[in-house]
């Protein structure tokens, strides 16, 4: 068994991150970040923020994705 090429999951992944991008630019994300459960702390010189929520999202569609291409190939 040969393995296959790598080009069409190069076009595709460089597909997502263009749709990605497009949604991020449109404002259609603003949403994301500002999550309940993501930490902000703002003072005068500083600015710490942890989106623990926001990657926790992130990692369970990533998650899931993978499980479907997966069960699909």
């Amino acid at each position: 068994m040969t393995p296959s090429s790598p080009g069409p999951v190069l076009v595709a992944i460089g597909l997502g991150l263009v749709l990605v991008g497009l949604l991020v630019w449109s404002g259609a994300l603003a949403w994301f970040g500002r999550l309940p459960g993501d930490i902000r702390i703002e003072r005068d010189s500083v600015r710490v923020y942890i989106p623990v929520v926001s990657m926790l999202l992130v990692s369970a569609v990533l998650s899931l994705l993978l499980y479907f291409l997966r069960r699909l190939f």
